[in-house]
């Protein structure tokens, strides 16, 4: 049978192939499949579940126990060799860690099942047991020096305590009820209300940190009081002359201290330099450098053997960077991130003052550590000898971190839509449950003239 001839300037629409239509060369691609339009779904399908009412909820959460557990590895595997060299068992420190970490989920847990009001009652006595202990720290007899800097009280045995790291917490706490309580007055645009007391009692914590030598925690104490003052609205001269005075202060405590000086001369470090000054910035380059991008693997650093200095503390993201990667390191950044956006979030959507206030602060708490210890691991920054939150070794440093977090998981609950989808999601006992069910199915039976069912 001949085939059928084509008419002139006509065109065939489709070419049949295996039982299927294609369209023809040149036809236009149905609207919603191409490359473009499924990147738009992609996106469209993220922006929904990120603007969901949880997220925020689950970020902190996971985030936070993601960091502890990936912090509790490193810290077996940076501390084993310290450990063995003290005569100690390879997992000593381990363990220390691990119970601290077990007593800050219980902290945890607590801080995010209290309620906000709650919160603000324990603002006052947490902020004067604080005080009280960092003034026992200056006591001859009691107070303890470990690295120079007298920070620190034994509790019996092994065991020691650094209340200034509670100090962060108690600025918080008390700072975000001062403000809370000003601002529902209307009295936050006066400057001396905005100031006092709450930059007086932050002075007060610094200098009993100072007297220790402890200018890290200082440090972080300082970017606590900024975050608070910015949320609180302050205006921008008073800032600007807050942060001035302050920047003066450092100067002259950097200046007037040796110790200081060389670690600020050690910026951008490539040689140990006269005297070994530089040893510990420098070896923690070195070990970031030779861990390429998945690392030498997990207990196989080199630099943990006696190299680098304070590696399961201070410098344990380095430790990381070398027995992980890049993959490892760009990890836990990604983990801090996630963490400051969610807690970022939760104070710029709650209508509380004091949320807004307690969130802000403990998410500049967190990002402010976070961002110097890795600075100063990266050569960026002077080392301050201030711990990775979550992640470095100190149960002084962990419970009260641990508490924080509990604190934002808590604001995160309270949101409105929050606290909607979370009772949604909870289960229900099986009375309750087979109730309903049981009268719907007792309805749908007929009754009989006789009285039988």
């Amino acid at each position: 049978m001949p085939a059928k001839q084509m008419l002139p300037g006509r065109r065939p629409t489709a070419v049949r192939a295996r039982g299927r239509a294609r369209p023809a060369t040149g036809a236009k691609r149905p609207a919603g499949r191409g490359p473009l339009a499924r990147v738009r779904r992609a996106q469209q399908q993220l922006r929904k579940a990120w603007d969901r009412p949880l997220t925020a909820y689950y970020l902190i959460l996971g985030s936070s126990l993601l960091i502890t557990v990936l912090g509790l590895v490193m810290v077996y595997s940076a501390s084993m060799i310290k450990a063995l060299q003290l005569g100690l068992g390879d997992a000593y420190f381990f363990k220390k860690q691990f119970l601290a970490a077990l007593i800050g989920a219980v902290l945890m847990l607590a801080a995010s099942r209290m309620p906000v009001r709650l919160h603000r009652a324990l603002s006052y006595p947490v902020l004067a047991g604080t005080l009280f202990l960092m003034v026992l720290v200056q006591v001859p007899g009691i107070g303890v020096a470990i690295n120079g800097n007298q920070n620190w009280i034994s509790l019996g045995g092994p065991f020691m305590l650094q209340p200034s790291e509670f100090g962060k917490l108690a600025l918080i706490l008390w700072g975000a009820d001062l403000l809370a309580r000003k601002g529902d007055k209307e009295l936050l645009s006066q400057w001396k209300h905005l100031l006092v007391p709450l930059v007086p009692v932050a002075f007060l914590l610094l200098g009993l940190i100072m007297l220790g030598g402890d200018m890290g925690t200082a440090m972080i104490l300082g970017a606590i009081l900024f975050g608070l003052l910015w949320l609180a609205g302050a205006p921008t001269r008073m800032f600007v002359g807050v942060l001035a005075f302050a920047g003066v202060i450092v100067a002259l405590l950097i200046k007037t201290s040796p110790h200081r000086m060389d670690r600020l001369a050690c910026l951008g470090a490539t040689e140990p330099g006269k005297n070994d000054l530089c040893w510990q910035a420098v070896h923690g380059i070195y070990a970031l450098a030779s861990g390429g991008w998945f690392g030498s693997g997990l207990g196989a650093s080199v630099e943990k053997w006696g190299q680098l200095p304070e590696a399961h503390t201070d410098f344990i993201f380095a430790i990381t960077g070398e027995e992980l990667g890049l993959a490892g390191t760009l990890s836990v950044l990604a983990l801090f991130a996630a963490l400051g956006y969610a807690g970022i979030r939760v104070a710029g959507r709650t209508e509380d003052s004091f949320v807004r206030y307690a969130a802000g602060g403990v998410t500049t708490w967190i990002t402010a550590q976070a961002v110097i210890n890795i600075g100063a691991v990266l050569g960026l920054l002077p080392i301050a000898g201030v711990p990775l939150p979550l992640f470095s070794y100190g149960g002084s440093a962990l419970l009260p971190t641990m508490f924080a977090v509990g604190l934002l998981i808590a604001f995160a609950r309270e949101e409105p839509a929050a606290r909607a989808a979370l009772a949604m999601r909870q289960p229900r006992s099986g009375w309750k449950r087979r109730g309903p069910i049981w009268k719907s199915m007792r309805r749908r039976v007929k009754k009989r003239p006789s009285g039988e069912r």
